[in-house]
């Protein structure tokens, strides 16, 4: 990828993004406004599909919308709830814990900073990131695999994991596209510019992309 040439592919793929399923995390972030739901929502969706994500989060919000209140539910009763998503039970012991700390801590507010965020038990880089931007509105860049695979795809960065490509996009891509770049990425990741044999004769933005790794594609 070009220099510039980042900013005509963000822009086509906010055309072409919206044809698509958006992130679930980004769907309760828009319906419910709330950084304790975005983060809990975070938590639950690691290693889980969005479906399953979507449908434990709104089960354990009608029991416990607030800290407060989730710590009135006992972890097996939040391990009930929550299933089948991924690593449930240690989930369930994790949101317990983030719960006790952020009333201890914070006076039952999630922080609006991400080495803050880091403190709180199983919450990591990309779930920090996520509820600053989505929950806080305030810059940071969110890294999973999608974001990750395709910024190296691409050839935008040359990193070896996602701490690495979070740092690497900090330093070279414009401010102005951090929010929404884990959204557009993710979408286009999961539809179209998938891990093995992507769709490259269907993609938008095929022309920008160095294709770095691609041995085979459609």
């Amino acid at each position: 990828m070009k220099k510039g040439e980042i900013s005509l592919a963000i822009r086509i793929l906010r055309r072409e993004v919206p044809k698509w399923e958006v992130p679930i995390v980004t769907l309760i972030a828009e319906s419910r406004h709330s950084p304790f739901h975005i983060l809990i929502s975070c938590i639950l969706s690691l290693r889980t599909q969005d479906a399953t994500t979507a449908k434990a989060s709104h089960r354990l919000f009608e029991l416990a919308d607030t800290p407060g209140e989730m710590l009135r539910l006992s972890a097996r009763k939040i391990e009930k709830v929550i299933f089948p998503v991924g690593f449930y039970r240690v989930k369930a012991q994790s949101i317990r814990e983030i719960c006790r700390t952020l009333i201890k801590k914070y006076s039952g507010k999630v922080p609006d900073d991400i080495d803050e965020l880091l403190k709180l038990k199983g919450v990591g880089r990309k779930t920090a990131n996520l509820v600053v931007t989505l929950g806080y509105g305030r810059p940071g860049i969110c890294v999973d695999t999608h974001v990750h695979r395709i910024s190296n795809r691409w050839g935008y960065v040359r990193t070896k994991n996602p701490k690495e490509t979070e740092f690497a996009l900090r330093d070279k891509l414009p401010k102005r596209y951090w929010i929404e770049y884990n959204d557009l990425l993710v979408s286009f990741g999961q539809h179209l510019c998938r891990p093995i044999s992507p769709l490259c004769s269907r993609c938008p933005v095929e022309r920008y992309c160095d294709r770095v790794g691609v041995t085979t594609n459609r």
